[in-house]
């Protein structure tokens, strides 16, 4: 499909996930600086994530939106329409009748597709997830190979020394999150080194962040990150955030901050956060990654990783 990305209009529709999102945005920006006209529609809760990105024109929607509506608004405003996955958005860009739908050559978007692309992966090792949406626009042909499309957002003020966020609550499960003991004794060892922390929560959860900081005292520290958009500067003002894998290391990298992640039934080979400055916390045992919402077994992936081997990824970074 060589030749599609002269100059011409590309809406693109925003994988729902934060994660998915966050992988997706190198591939946005190459199609930017590949000379289209880009924007991107998503929900409400991301537009102040893709506002941050220059040269894209942004679209948000609610969660309960009038496709019909939407769509009548979008409608010959775009020549063409990018979409990685079924959902709200691509339900919009079917309705609006753009004539040029592209994505993955896909079961489930097959009805929505005029012009799917084949991403058969041949036999090889497990590839980052950044490279699914990459190797799409690839084969539009753009580039993009520049480091500045992986590059973090530029932030309004450098990280303050000593501050860290805590993050323990994971909005993929609860075999995703450390146990709570454990929080406590890292935050220990940490205000032992004279960090001063931030106790991060995410919606949807049982909770375990607004537990830690009620724990150590520091209710007044405990942050809600409802949306998680909203807190990009926050993150970015912190020397490390430390987190259970989860939408929030995603952003928080995205934002600029450093990240480690503790990795217990999920895969860090492909679902790392961007950039080669973030660490990696796990205990890797046989049965991981199983990607699994409950352990049939003994969660061995999260109760074997201690906090010397944490506070070792904090210390190499």
């Amino acid at each position: 499909m060589s030749g599609t990305t002269t100059k011409g209009q590309m809406l693109v529709a925003a994988p729902v996930r934060w994660d998915e999102a966050c992988f997706s945005v190198p591939a946005v920006r190459a199609l930017v600086a590949s000379g289209l006209a880009v924007g991107v529609l998503c929900e409400e809760r991301q537009v102040p994530f893709w506002e941050r990105i220059t040269g894209i024109r942004v679209t948000g929607f609610p969660p309960k939106p009038d496709v019909k509506e939407l769509a009548a608004g979008i409608a010959g405003g775009w020549s063409g329409a990018l979409v990685w996955e079924p959902g709200t958005a691509a339900d919009i860009i079917v309705r609006a009748q753009i004539a040029k739908r592209i994505g993955p050559e896909t079961k489930a978007l097959r009805k929505v597709m005029t012009h799917p692309v084949n991403q058969v992966k041949e036999p090889g090792p497990v590839e980052h997830r950044v490279r699914f949406y990459l190797s799409l626009v690839e084969k539009l042909g753009v580039i993009t190979s520049r480091p500045e499309f992986f590059a973090p957002l530029e932030s309004v003020a450098p990280p303050v020394a000593g501050n860290v966020m805590l993050c323990p609550d994971s909005d993929l499960g609860v075999t995703y999150e450390w146990p709570l003991d454990r929080w406590v004794e890292l935050a220990g060892a940490l205000k032992a080194e004279g960090a001063k922390l931030t106790i991060a929560g995410l919606s949807g959860t049982r909770g375990k962040g607004r537990l830690l900081a009620e724990k150590l005292g520091e209710s007044e520290r405990f942050l809600e990150a409802r949306p998680l958009a909203g807190a990009l500067d926050l993150f970015a003002a912190h020397q490390v955030v430390i987190a259970s894998e989860s939408s929030l290391p995603h952003v928080a990298a995205f934002a600029g901050a450093t990240c480690v992640t503790l990795f217990g039934p999920g895969d860090p080979t492909s679902r790392r956060p961007l950039g080669r400055q973030h660490g990696i916390a796990r205990r890797h045992v046989e049965c991981a990654p199983c990607f699994l919402e409950k352990c049939p077994m003994d969660l061995r992936c999260q109760e074997e990783l201690n906090v010397d081997r944490v506070m070792g990824v904090v210390a190499a970074l």
